[in-house]
């Protein structure tokens, strides 16, 4: 490919996030745009610069200019438009969650395989310089012996709850619940840094029928245990913080964003900041046009095995604690 022309799925705020880097990018611009409302799809095509607009999916994509495609549609949607975009012959960027069950990332991972299709996880923390860092300064610290991290972030769609209102975000009828949306960022850590663990539990606090507004996650590991707190009805101090037996590291702002890596040992302490650019989705962007453009298939395609280990995570952490989606 000499150009990523790219369609997007889906008109919220995480697209304009994207989109946003994307207009900064060599080798990628923005062709088309498919929603569901035409009136939100027209206004992304005229602020991005997108040629064509659709609400059918199946002519979105059939458009022969784009090819590659990027979803950011209601979690329990993914799995069946990622699924009909590589069966279309076109590559795929998606955003978390991959998909809700493990099955249905292995089997798409061995679709884009067969036809030899780019299949990406938009997880800005997998292309973020700081967890090179974060990986090169891990052993210091010696045994790990407990990871500790939090991600709140008070969502205005709490305040519909309070008002008896059923959010997308808050519903298991979409795949929704905060263990999907923002404590997926601290178990996408511990998976990229440790891998699976032994076992893991969901406390969840829940309203009503709804999915999890917030809850910790307990992750056991050979040798230590990993606590993930998340949550969407509060607001907190956002932290990811790894402890051994000859030092701690300390992450400011937490998984999502790794501003700053902090190492402290017994003799020494360290700060490492390799990144320069405030977008955290820049890196993002610019890695994955890169990996593309260059054919490397296997840069991509390892960072499946780290999602396919979250999924696998967070299915039997949800079910466990009773909060089931459809189909299973």
């Amino acid at each position: 490919m000499k150009e990523l022309c790219l369609g997007t799925i889906g008109s919220g705020s995480i697209v304009h996030t994207i989109l946003d880097q994307v207009n900064v990018t060599d080798g990628i611009r923005l062709t088309a745009v498919y929603s569901r409302t035409e009136e939100k799809g027209r206004q992304v095509a005229a602020e991005y610069g997108a040629d064509r607009v659709y609400t059918d999916l199946d002519a979105f994509l059939a458009d022969e200019e784009m090819n590659t495609v990027y979803i950011a549609s209601p979690n329990l949607l993914h799995y069946e438009q990622t699924r009909k975009t590589l069966l279309a012959g076109k590559h795929v960027i998606c955003e978390k969650p991959f998909c809700t069950k493990a099955d249905q990332a292995r089997e798409l991972t061995a679709l884009a395989k067969e036809k030899r299709l780019f299949l990406a996880d938009a997880v800005p923390t997998a292309f973020l310089p700081n967890l090179e860092v974060l990986k090169r300064e891990l052993p210091k610290v010696g045994k790990v012996r407990l990871v500790l991290g939090n991600y709140s972030q008070y969502s205005s769609r709490y305040d519909l709850v309070l008002q008896g209102e059923v959010p997308n975000v808050f519903n298991p009828e979409y795949g929704g619940g905060c263990l999907m949306d923002i404590n997926f960022y601290n178990v996408y850590l511990n998976a990229a840094l440790f891998g699976k663990p032994m076992s893991s539990v969901y406390y969840p606090n829940r309203c009503g029928e709804l999915a999890d507004t917030s809850g910790v996650l307990i992750m056991q590991y050979d040798g230590f245990v990993s606590s993930s707190a998340g949550a969407k009805d509060t607001w907190g101090v956002n932290y990811f913080q790894i402890e051994g037996e000859k030092g701690h590291i300390y992450i400011r702002d937490g998984s999502n964003g790794l501003a700053e890596i902090r190492v402290v040992t017994k003799d020494s302490e360290e700060t490492f900041d390799w990144q320069d650019n405030p977008e955290w989705r820049f890196y993002e962007v610019q890695k994955l046009t890169e990996y593309m453009l260059a054919g490397d298939y296997e840069a991509v395609y390892g960072r499946l095995d780290v999602m396919i280990h979250v999924i696998e995570i967070l299915e039997e952490a949800r079910k466990k604690a009773g909060i089931l989606f459809p189909g299973d």
